[in-house]
């Protein structure tokens, strides 16, 4: 199976630079290319790439607006990685707010970008539990709501537990090891937590706990 991947980055040489390490992976095909977040949003609907890596300071139509507006149309089952030059950038908080399933620094060395498409389009999210979480900690405290959502309610006892622990950056295997039950059992909770919540991956759940205060500063 290919990869099918849209580069959206208004500069060309970086888009150049990204499509020719891409070329050398016969899993991946770059199948577009977009210079701002209009072209970015157009390209997408027109070619409904697997991933799309996207800038976040472009032209017209930056990359939060347009991450914001693909993950909203529920005909796409498109994945978002957003790049950027800091790992603590406000930008990043609010590209991931939008549903971008990760981030990832354009200084990455070759194989961090490949790797972050795979797992990208495998369904996971991109998630660097120490980097995303300092991003969430520095940009949730002014906006954090005071409580969780009514929804969180409807968690049984054994999905706040996953909860938990997924937010503070667990994966499925360390999950399934510290509860002591399958991977497979994992994945199910995971799944229906999300569903319950309305939340789209992983990294949304760490930006949702975090901004609701379940799981506070000192405990990550």
């Amino acid at each position: 199976m290919t990869v099918r991947v849209l580069l959206a980055d208004d500069q060309q040489l970086v888009r150049a630079g990204f499509r020719l390490i891409l070329a050398a992976e016969p899993d991946i095909a770059v199948v577009a290319e977009a210079s701002d977040g209009i072209e970015a949003v157009n390209a997408a609907r027109r070619v409904r790439p697997d991933v799309i890596l996207m800038d976040i300071r472009m032209p017209r139509l930056d990359g939060i607006a347009a991450t914001s507006e693909l993950t909203a149309d529920k005909t796409l089952t498109t994945r978002v990685v957003v790049l950027t030059t800091f790992d603590v950038d406000s930008y990043v908080y609010d590209a991931l707010r939008a549903g971008a399933s990760g981030f990832l620094l354009k200084s990455a060395a070759p194989e961090e970008l490949v790797r972050a498409i795979r797992v990208v389009a495998s369904g996971e999210a991109l998630l660097d539990p120490a980097v995303t979480r300092r991003v969430i900690e520095a940009f949730s405290r002014t906006r954090a709501a005071p409580h969780p959502s009514p929804e969180f309610a409807t968690l049984t006892d054994r999905e706040r537990e996953v909860f938990t622990l997924l937010a503070r950056g667990l994966s499925n295997a360390e999950l399934a090891a510290q509860l002591f039950v399958s991977e497979a059992t994992v994945k199910t909770h995971v799944a229906r937590l999300l569903t319950k919540l309305g939340l789209r991956d992983r990294v949304q759940a760490v930006v949702y706990a975090h901004e609701r205060g379940i799981i506070a500063s000192h405990e990550t």
